[in-house]
Order: C-alpha cells, then structure tokens, then sequence
C-alpha cells in the first residue's frame, strides 16, 4: 500500500525521523539485550527475584520516585512564586511525572546501595505475605504481638503498637509511600538524582531563568532532606522494641520462632541483629539470603539449640518453595555441630564498617 507523503503532518515525520535514528544505531543497544539475556540463563533459579519480589521492588521504586518528585515540584514552585517567578513557578508545575522513567532508564535500579534495600524490602514482605501462621503453643494464648501490646512494661506495649502501626504503614506504602521511609543515604540520592532530571527538564533557560530554578530546586531539595524523619521506620522502631525486649539467649529461639509464625518478619530480624550486635539490614541479608549458609551460622552465633533452628527452617522452607527442605534435614547435624564462638568467628566480617566490608568482597571478587 503506498503512502502519500503530502498527507504526512510533521508530528509524524519527526516519529519517523526517530525511529531512523534509532534503528540505525540499535547495533549497541541489541548487544546489551543479547548480553543480559545471556547473563540471565547463566543465573542459577535460587539466585533469582521472584516475580512477586520484582514486582514490589519496581512499584516502590516508582512511588519513593513519584513521592519526591512531588515534593520537588511543589516546593521549587511554591518558592519560584515567592520569588516573583510565577511563570517559572508554573513551568515547574505543568510538566508531567519524568523522574522514575528518567532514573531507570539512566541505570539506578543496578545501583548496588539503593537496590539492596529495594529489595531487601521486598523480599522482607513477601516472606511476610507467604509465611504460615501458627498458634502459639497453648489454645488460648494470644500472638506474640498481642502479649506485647498488653505487656507490663510501657516502654515494650507502646513500642508493639508503634510496630503494627509501623509494619501497616509499610505494607500499604510498598506500592504507593504516602512518605519517604528509605534510609537517609538512599533519601539523599534518590533526592538529589531527583532534582537533577528536573533540572534537565527545565534547561535550556537563558542564565537568569536557570540561576533562579536552580537556586529554588536546590532549595526545595534541601527542604525534602530535612523533613525526613529515621526514627518512624518499621526498621527504626523494630530494633527498638528488641532491645526493650533483650531475651536473654534461653528464651531468644522460642521467641524468633514465634515471631516468623506470627508473620512478624521485622521483629524477628531485630531480634537477632539484637542478639548479635549487628545492624538490622546486615541481618535481614543473612536472614533473606536464598543461600542459607550464613543464616544458619547466625542462629547458632546467637546459641540457638536445634528445636528453635529445625522450626525456623521448617517455617522459612514452608513459605518459599526455593528452599529444599530435604538439603535443610540433611545439613541440620552439621549446623548443630558448629560450637557458637566458632559460628561468631566466622561472621566477624559482618560487624566491619560496611566501606571496609565491601573493599573486603571486591578484593575477594577480584582475587576469586
């Protein structure tokens, strides 16, 4: 069918001119999508996300994005206006969402820092979702959670409750955050990698237009960043409520196993960082690993005897199919053997500063 270019309107020839473009040059850009799909065979099936894990880490991704654009876009705005730069003020406003499409296409979802707690996050909630809920030992005994809203001590009843407040914001927020609850590092880079697409946005200005939206953005920027608040996270008040806990290590595996069979998965990794003296992500890592190596020299660091440990292996096996329950039964003797000093010993490395952890893992990378 011929086409006659007259009735061609120059929207279209532009689409075209593009699709050129782009096709001439696709050469590099195939390589890449040949590269990764190779790469992806070559992944064994435990290292994968699963696609509930994908799907989470890319709705949060874009809501923690959507989230501070707004935010960036309403303050520059409001102080563009304060500044009699209304037109400016209105440009800022009338553009469209381009921040999330921006950044993941510039690479940030293979930011190691920013995804580790993507999908730290991720996975922390779909073991949440997938664990099986078990009574607590007794017909009539009530959760875990509920014993510690009504617990004697004030300190540990309001922080349970500030926990299930904490755990519900997080879970409805996975997809949709109504706040930035990231930890500061990752705020302060998604903040500023923000700031710096709608800055792009906005250029080319003539140098009067662009000093003014430049000093407003990175005003407005600033703004977000001393707004965030660490002490509300789930993370935040989970650690707290395990050191107002602080079981002594004869009742530390009954209470790790209550908290997983009451999907209290937060809980659980505070209570072991707790009981380990390490930091609440370090441990939800080991805890998550879809290779539970370290998971198991962890439980026995912290002095957990076999019952404990059979049951959190049974439970975390019940929950995720990856795991091969039968690999678990037959390891669990040697998981027994390891004396506990000997288990701490070998995770020492975890309790590095995580700058000299990480030069650790590259030089052994490299060596390997």
């Amino acid at each position: 069918m011929s086409v006659d270019q007259g009735d061609i309107d120059e929207g279209v020839r532009a689409n075209a001119g593009r699709l050129l473009a782009r096709g001439a040059g696709d050469d590099v850009s195939a390589d890449r999508r040949l590269a990764a799909a190779i790469d992806d065979l070559g992944l064994p099936d435990a290292w994968r996300l699963s696609e509930r894990t994908r799907a989470l880490v890319h709705e949060n991704f874009a809501g923690q994005c959507g989230l501070i654009e707004r935010a960036l876009r309403q303050g520059t705005s409001r102080l563009l206006a304060e500044r009699g730069a209304g037109e400016l003020a209105l440009a800022v406003e009338q553009r469209g969402s381009s921040v999330h499409t921006t950044l993941a296409a510039a690479g940030m979802l293979a930011d190691r820092g920013l995804m580790r707690e993507m999908i730290g996050r991720a996975r922390q909630a779909a073991l949440a979702d997938t664990l099986v809920t078990a009574a607590p030992e007794g017909a009539d005994r009530p959760s875990l959670i509920v014993r510690l809203v009504e617990h004697p001590d004030p300190a540990v009843a309001n922080l349970a409750s500030a926990l299930m407040v904490a755990e519900a914001k997080r879970r409805d927020g996975l997809a949709k955050p109504q706040h930035s609850d990231l930890p500061a590092e990752c705020h302060h880079q998604l903040v500023w990698a923000a700031a710096a697409v709608l800055r792009a946005e906005l250029s080319p200005r003539p140098w009067t237009e662009q000093a003014r939206i430049d000093a407003a953005l990175s005003d407005a920027a600033l703004g977000v960043l001393a707004e965030h608040d660490e002490g509300e996270r789930l993370e935040a008040v989970a650690m707290r409520l395990a050191v107002a806990l602080a079981p002594p290590a004869t009742e530390l595996g009954a209470l790790l196993v209550e908290a997983l069979c009451d999907r209290r998965v937060a809980l659980a990794i505070a209570l072991l960082a707790q009981a380990l003296g390490l930091d609440y992500d370090i441990v939800r890592d080991v805890l998550l690993d879809p290779v539970p190596d370290r998971l198991w020299l962890a439980l026995r660091a912290a002095g957990l005897a076999r019952p404990a440990i059979a049951r959190i292996g049974l439970a975390l096996a019940d929950s995720e199919p990856a795991r091969d329950l039968e690999a678990f039964a037959d390891q669990l003797p040697a998981i027994l053997a390891i004396p506990p000093a000997d288990a701490r010993a070998a995770l020492a490395p975890l309790a590095l500063h995580p700058d000299f952890r990480a030069s650790l893992v590259r030089l052994a990378r490299a060596l390997a």
